[in-house]
């Protein structure tokens, strides 16, 4: 179901629980319990939070959950990741002036208990297609009171999931008419984030943010960090718009055939980490690329279908196949391909080929992969061995 909203599009939104009728009209703030979109530039799901703010004339203020164990991060991911939000706490308070709130747990937990506490009356989330993600909601909408709402906001697409189909789709060239076709009317310009009209009640809870820093450095050491990326909104920006080494002002030229030359890493947008914390938009991403495309067509136009045609495929994927990491989600041409009988050499370390071995080292120093060493991968998983292995 959609919810009306003005600054953001009527299906950008769904109410996974609306307040019931008998509970009375009860107003009180917003609360966006930030997730994926961690960001507070060009965020849909905080444009909408405070939008409803606004119209209530109540507060708002924005939650996040810090998950004890979630799918396998450790001091590589969290920290990149808590570097960045620790940014955006600065930025949403002394900027915004709308509080920030740091809960550690389990979210169905943190996050109702923090919704009756404010006496929230709207709980706005961005949205995920991961099942862990979506159950956790589900259980929140069970523990919430009945006069609570909650808007789910696709501020991470371009095209929101469920407006682009509502089915899963079997490859990048079945959906990307679909998707095409709804550009127009979701890749627009973002309006500006206006400051709330009404003051959080309250301060704000103090975060120990260099403690908990080398508290998640110190328990996922095995997977350290990386010192070529930079956490954080601006420095996302930098990436994308840099005057020194922006990707659209100084690297975009050669994208179309670079970025799969491994030995040209500078080739690569390098947007990737920024992208998959929220920490920038893939919409703000187009938006600047379709700005100077009579420059660099044929790139703009490869980047274009990476970042949205390519990405929003993933999460069509994710959404609408449940079993999407497992091979009972594998689709039938990867089920019939005989690399199954020999995945066990891959786990353990053992490669295939040279390929294999340099993507695995890639990954473990560098936390990234070129577009060619993976579409390598992919092409000698589909294609049978000529020796068995033991």
């Amino acid at each position: 179901m959609a919810a009306n909203s003005a600054a953001v599009q009527p299906g950008r939104v769904r109410i996974l629980k609306e307040a019931s009728k008998s509970a009375g009209q009860n107003v009180g703030p917003v609360v966006y319990w930030m997730f994926r979109d961690q960001r507070v530039r060009d965020n849909w799901a905080l444009i909408h939070a405070v939008e409803q703010a606004h119209k209530a004339n109540v507060p708002v203020a924005v939650a996040f959950n810090l998950f004890d164990q979630f799918l396998g991060a450790k001091a590589r991911q969290l920290g990149f990741m808590l570097r960045g939000l620790r940014q955006l706490h600065r930025d949403l308070e002394e900027t915004h002036q709308i509080p920030f709130f740091l809960f550690r747990g389990n979210a169905e937990n943190t996050i109702p208990n923090f919704v009756s506490e404010c006496g929230a009356s709207l709980l706005v989330t961005d949205f995920s297609p991961l099942r862990e993600v979506r159950k956790c909601k589900e259980e929140i909408c069970k523990r919430v009171s009945d006069f609570v709402t909650i808007h789910e906001v696709d501020a991470h697409n371009v095209v929101p999931l469920w407006a682009a189909s509502e089915k899963l789709e079997y490859s990048a060239r079945t959906i990307r008419s679909k998707i095409n076709k709804k550009l127009p009317e979701y890749l627009i310009e973002f309006p500006m984030l206006q400051p709330p009209v009404t003051k959080w009640v309250g301060t704000s809870r103090l975060i120990d943010w260099d403690s908990l820093i080398d508290e998640v450095l110190r328990k996922g050491a095995e997977v350290p960090e990386i010192d070529w990326c930079e956490p954080g909104e601006k420095a996302a920006m930098e990436v994308l718009m840099g005057s020194k080494n922006g990707f659209l002002t100084k690297r975009l030229k050669g994208y179309s055939s670079d970025r799969n030359n491994p030995l040209k890493p500078r080739g690569l947008s390098g947007l990737s980490p920024y992208l998959h914390f929220g920490q920038i938009s893939a919409q703000r991403c187009a938006l600047e690329a379709r700005s100077i495309r009579k420059l660099c067509p044929e790139a703009v136009d490869a980047f274009v279908e990476e970042l949205i045609v390519r990405r929003e495929l993933a999460d069509n994927f994710c959404f609408y196949q449940p079993h999407y990491d497992s091979l009972q989600g594998a689709w039938e041409w990867a089920l019939r391909s005989n690399w199954r009988r020999h995945k066990q050499p891959i786990l353990s370390g053992m490669p295939l080929n040279w390929r294999w071995f340099i993507m695995g080292r890639c990954m473990v120093l560098c936390g990234c992969i070129g577009q060619k060493r993976f579409l390598s991968g992919q092409e000698d998983l589909k294609k049978p061995l000529k020796y068995p292995y033991t």
